[in-house]
């Protein structure tokens, strides 16, 4: 059984090499996320060199059920921001990345895919499985990440958007992004219609997206939406090219616990 929280932590710690410090980060469907914003900010501070970070989640009859009891479990393909969609599907998934330090990249001589410009991390303590309708959490976190990065809202190309399918979510997190915008919101979709909800990795695998995003210069589509919800002229259908320097990446959780990511182009 690899379900319990920190098994696959100690997992890849025992079958790579020694680490310094191990831990494991349990926010939900942000776990990934915060993850990744605890490894930058330890390399930030000093505290770290080199980190692995990013999330895993396991696919069991367990969390089918506990969804469907919530009664946002979609049998059919989910649909973010559509107008008729009706909740979300799971899926399963990994993903790190290896952030390092500018000693470390001296001595790895690594390749740098994409700098982690910002991040943020706040709780919209509304209710325990939902978010409020204005999304207070969400506004909060994408806010703080722009100021980390030190970027205005203009230039923020793409926003890989947290977008689970279900009523709340969807209609929450796009008046968070209206309101953080000025209803002038960039290009954005959710990736899940691609992959299901990974949950706790989610962040982690929706970063790898954006990174992506970054090297490719290619915006993912929004699968599965016929009619979207009022308020998402710049929601992709379709994937689509153009230049990417910035890429805002949301993942929100269980608890109101809403974390954002900023990627950056580095060449």
């Amino acid at each position: 059984m690899m379900h319990d929280l920190g098994t696959i932590t100690q997992f890849i710690a025992d079958n790579t090499h020694p680490f310094d410090h191990i831990s494991t980060i349990s926010t939900a469907c942000s776990s990934a996320a915060n993850a990744i914003l605890r490894g930058s900010q330890m390399i930030e501070c000093s505290v770290a060199d080199r980190v692995l970070v990013g999330g895993v989640d396991s696919l069991c009859e367990f969390t089918i059920q506990g969804f469907k009891s919530l009664m946002i479990y979609s049998e059919s393909w989910c649909k973010p921001f559509d107008q008729e969609r009706d909740g979300l599907n799971l899926g399963e998934g990994a993903a790190y990345l290896v952030l390092e330090s500018e000693a470390s990249l001296e001595i790895t001589q690594n390749t740098i895919l994409a700098e982690v410009a910002g991040w943020a991390n706040a709780n919209d303590a509304f209710h325990a499985t939902g978010t409020s309708p204005e999304g207070h959490g969400a506004q909060k976190a994408m806010k703080e990440a722009l100021n980390k990065a030190k970027l205005s809202n203009s230039e923020i190309d793409y926003i890989n958007a947290h977008g689970t399918a279900t009523g709340n979510n969807d209609s929450s997190e796009l008046s968070a992004m209206q309101a953080v915008f000025n209803h002038q919101i960039p290009a954005f979709s959710s990736t899940k219609s691609f992959t299901g909800h990974t949950l706790a990795a989610a962040g982690g695998v929706e970063s790898v997206f954006s990174i992506l995003s970054l090297l490719h210069n290619l915006l993912p589509g929004n699968l599965n939406c016929k009619q979207a919800i009022e308020g998402s002229e710049n929601l992709l259908k379709e994937s689509q090219r153009q230049t990417v320097d910035n890429v805002l990446s949301n993942s929100f959780g269980f608890g109101g616990n809403c974390t954002s990511l900023i990627f950056k182009r580095v060449c």
